[in-house]
């Protein structure tokens, strides 16, 4: 979901430059919904989990596709070897464009290089740039999605429903997270939403879970803290797109790094998100106009360092009082009291 949400930067550039174009965006099924109505998109092209698991009908529906539609341009921003066969179905489409790999070049005719320097969204919109030929191009940085009025306000009434003043800041938590090996300790989450607690008293805290697992170790974090009223803990986005309206009522977002920061970034919701080992900042955070930073355990030791440590060693190198001072520092940049 999270590269999904990036690559609308990329569409934002393509409809920005080629604004009478027709504009297909392939997807999951599963993250489709979230992207219903984004001004970038023409047409969502859904695939199934049974077409996904299945080469057979993988490779039907492939076919149909750029068959039925004749694309002037084919971008394959994953280049898999099954990605692939849009292009390789489609060989008279004048541009196809596929991240330079050593089978890539058999069925596109343009290619990008992905440096180690490079942030996500700068490395998609270089996709954009074979596309001269048929008009400039206008890069846009701004990673965007689309919610509707009348969802912003069902999901306002909600909030207020479930005793959230919409007047008041509001702390969106993501203390929890689906992989385990992403999910910084707990007892440095409690230490730091504890200290945040204190000294903003009058902030409004939400967690970000899905119901299970990632229920039940939020619920204990609440637990920890000792049930305060200033969590509403049973406040919940139900599905994607509700996340999304979240991110607009919502005036900072903190925690885990994931796919979660990139739907409320996405909406305009500032972020300060620790990042799992492995996981550069300058990849998964770029710049834009929302502001967003990062803590990773690169803050503490240099690569090299890193290098000889072991996962957990890593993740142990962030210190919750650092994340403390850097979290209250950015709600001050935010300009929010």
């Amino acid at each position: 979901m999270g590269d999904a949400i990036l690559a609308t930067s990329l569409l934002n550039t393509l409809r920005r430059s080629l604004p009478d174009a027709q504009i297909d965006f392939v997807l999951n099924e599963r993250i489709a919904p979230l992207f219903v109505g984004h001004p970038a998109i023409s047409n969502i092209i859904t695939m199934s989990p049974d077409e996904l698991h299945s080469m057979r009908r993988y490779v039907a529906r492939v076919w149909r596709i750029v068959h039925q539609e004749r694309y002037d341009a084919i971008i394959d921003l994953r280049s898999t070897v099954n990605t692939q066969l849009f292009a390789l179905f489609s060989l008279r489409t004048p541009v196809r464009v596929a991240r330079r790999k050593w089978y890539t070049r058999l069925a596109s005719n343009h290619t990008v290089r992905r440096l180690p320097s490079d942030a996500m969204i700068d490395h998609d919109l270089a996709f954009a740039a074979p596309l001269e030929r048929f008009a400039p191009i206008q890069y846009d940085r701004q990673f965007t999605l689309h919610i509707t009025d009348q969802e912003m306000q069902q999901y306002g009434d909600y909030l207020r429903a479930q005793g959230v003043d919409v007047q008041r800041p509001v702390l969106l938590a993501n203390v929890t997270a689906k992989l385990a090996n992403k999910v910084w300790a707990e007892d440095k989450m409690v230490q730091v939403l504890a200290d945040f607690m204190t000294r903003h008293p009058n902030w409004q805290i939400l967690f970000n879970y899905a119901p299970g697992a990632e229920e039940q170790n939020a619920r204990h974090i609440y637990s920890r803290l000792g049930n305060p009223s200033q969590v509403l803990i049973d406040v919940q986005a139900h599905s994607s797109r509700e996340l999304a309206a979240l991110g607009r009522y919502v005036t900072c977002f903190f925690g885990n790094e994931g796919g979660a920061r990139h739907v409320v970034h996405a909406m305009g919701c500032p972020s300060l998100v620790i990042c799992a080992p492995g996981n550069k900042k300058h990849v998964w955070i770029p710049q834009n106009d929302v502001p967003a930073q990062g803590i990773a355990p690169s803050d503490f030791a240099d690569e090299q360092s890193l290098s000889q440590m072991s996962r957990q060693q890593q993740y142990d190198l962030i210190d919750p009082q650092f994340v403390s001072e850097r979290l209250n520092g950015f709600i001050q940049e935010i300009g929010v009291e």
